[in-house]
């Protein structure tokens, strides 16, 4: 791991035992976004930034028994709280970074990365990234259990036209790394933006 990615694991490493607890709700949030990605039974997906795990149940159940699910991230701390939630269970855990990851092109059908952007510390080529494991046609789902207004005023903060994750520049974003969006929802309760793998 790199030296530059300290400060995400030290903020998630210190948050890591509580998180689950300190966001109880997001369940069916969760099970939403999965069921807008469209998985099929067979496929194989990673959950890239997956922390404690929380998206892994869902992705299993669409994905079957003879699907492939796939959990990377770069803090140890944040797997060791999916492994005692059980979440080693339904999918595979990887210690790894996203933007390096052990995995063949074009061997996954799609990528779920919850509240993943805002922590890639490049994210043009961290996203290309996700492309290059993608399969031509694949998905990528970004999501946040709530939109950009909601938490940035719970963090004392406002949005600004700068955020990568608005539309257009989301858009300019992923088309640069081998992505196209095709849906794109920010709302109170939900930030869902839905891409697919060109070429």
């Amino acid at each position: 791991m790199a030296d530059d990615h300290t400060h995400v694991q030290d903020f998630f490493t210190a948050r890591a035992a509580d998180w689950d607890t300190r966001f109880p709700d997001d369940g069916p949030a969760y099970a939403a976004a999965v069921e807008a990605l469209g998985l099929h039974p067979g496929d194989a997906v990673l959950d890239a930034g997956c922390g404690t795990g929380r998206a892994l149940p869902a992705l299993q159940t669409a994905v079957g028994p003879c699907g492939t699910v796939l959990g990377a991230d770069l803090t140890p701390a944040m797997l060791d709280a999916a492994v005692q939630a059980g979440r080693d269970r339904t999918g595979q855990l990887l210690l790894a970074d996203v933007a390096r990851l052990p995995l063949r092109a074009g061997v996954l059908d799609a990528v779920f990365g919850a509240g993943l952007i805002s922590h890639l510390l490049h994210p043009g080529p961290d996203l290309a990234e996700l492309a290059r494991v993608v399969r031509p046609g694949g998905q990528l789902a970004l999501f946040h259990p709530i939109g950009r207004a909601a938490l940035a005023a719970r963090h004392g903060r406002q949005i600004t036209d700068d955020d990568l994750r608005a539309e257009p520049n989301l858009r300019r974003l992923l088309a640069r790394s081998g992505w196209q969006l095709v849906s794109y929802t920010d709302e109170d309760a939900r930030f869902l933006a839905l891409a697919v793998r060109t070429g």
